[in-house]
């Protein structure tokens, strides 16, 4: 354990890590390599639905008889919740132990809520009294950053999700700031407010990829693996230059560059399990490269050659009504309103079993 580079990283330099799973086993791993935070959202349910269906196909057998009138939706939601519940108690002495700066486990809203921002924020408030370490993931559209500000007055800790960009980034933290002074203004605490914008620096890279294809366009693959690290890096300085408080986390890891270049800064890092055992497989020493900058010659074929690009690095690159449309929300927001569909289904066929499928 002590040769953990995970672990070295978090002992020696201001970087968090998180795991990006909830399930138990993926948690307690992180755990004990210094993670302090965990993550959920339709996806991550549903393969935790899946890899521990002993456990869990028996709960929801149970709930389903306890309250037979429930919609499928409704029972998937409250499997959901128990699964969220479960982890965040894994968290307790890691929030404990730091007054709950950290040691919390985000749990997503509806997504198909996306367009809804009063739905939304009924959500987050429901889920930030299941537990004292609940972070509430909010997507970052323009409904949703008017979500973010909203929950966060009501003292929601918010985590914006599905967001790629820094004009994304920047909106999130001028709504947290909103929320934050109105409730200075109205006398609320503040102190225990830890919000936190994540850029899926991975799912930005799988677009750039996508557009080039689709666009004919010939970039240097050096280029297209860094162009999440060079928004995540414009990102981070201008929340420094601008004192917000809001966090950011990065996450959605496509290569080991995503770990290397980013460990270092008073930034959080989501990591699946099998990134984790990858990074500490890799012997790399954790050195602080967050203040180096991409490579000039490779940011300047990325800005100059693929225009969603500099919609993504540039603070005014997009408005928040633009949000909504930009290629790497909609392939995420589709991604995970699927997967929600999916778990439903996963749900009803434990339910309401298939009969065919004994034979």
């Amino acid at each position: 354990m002590d040769g953990s580079v995970l672990l070295q990283a978090v002992a020696t330099t201001p970087t968090e890590i998180w795991n990006d799973s909830c399930a138990v086993a993926d948690l307690e791993y992180a755990l004990a390599r210094g993670a302090t935070g965990a993550t959920s959202n339709p996806s991550i349910v549903l393969d935790v639905l899946r890899r521990e269906r002993e456990r869990w196909s028996g709960r929801v057998s149970a709930l389903h008889a306890e309250h037979p009138a429930w919609p499928e939706d409704v029972l998937t939601w409250a499997l959901i919740e128990e699964m969220a519940v479960g982890a965040s108690a894994l968290l307790l002495p890691v929030f404990a132990r730091t007054d709950g700066r950290a040691g919390r486990l985000s749990l997503q809203t509806d997504p198909t809520h996306h367009c809804a921002p009063a739905l939304v924020v009924e959500q987050a408030v429901r889920f930030a009294g299941l537990a004292p370490n609940i972070q509430v993931k909010v997507p970052v559209t323009s409904a949703g950053i008017v979500a973010i500000e909203e929950a966060t007055y009501r003292g929601v800790n918010v985590n914006a999700t599905v967001s790629f960009t820094v004009p994304q980034a920047i909106a999130v933290a001028e709504a947290v700031e909103r929320g934050l002074r109105r409730r200075e203004a109205d006398g609320l605490d503040v102190g225990s407010m830890h919000p936190v914008c994540t850029i899926m620096f991975g799912r930005l890279d799988d677009w750039m990829r996508v557009v080039a294809d689709r666009d004919g366009l010939a970039v240097s693959p050096d280029a297209l693996d860094q162009a999440g690290i060079a928004v995540f890096k414009r990102a981070y300085g201008l929340f420094r230059e601008r004192g917000y408080r809001t966090r950011l986390l990065g996450g959605a890891y496509r290569n080991l560059r995503h770990w290397t270049d980013l460990v270092g800064g008073d930034v959080i890092l989501t990591i699946t399990h099998a990134w984790q055992v990858r990074i500490d497989g890799s012997g790399l020493a954790p050195v602080p490269r967050m203040d180096e900058p991409v490579a000039p010659a490779l940011l300047d074929e990325l800005l100059s050659r693929i225009p969603d690009f500099r919609r993504a690095y540039e603070p005014d690159g997009m408005t928040a009504a633009e949000f909504d449309g930009y290629g790497a929300t909609v392939r995420t927001l589709r991604a995970f309103v699927g997967a929600y569909h999916d778990l439903i289904g996963a749900v009803r066929d434990i339910v309401l079993p298939d009969p065919d499928a004994r034979r």
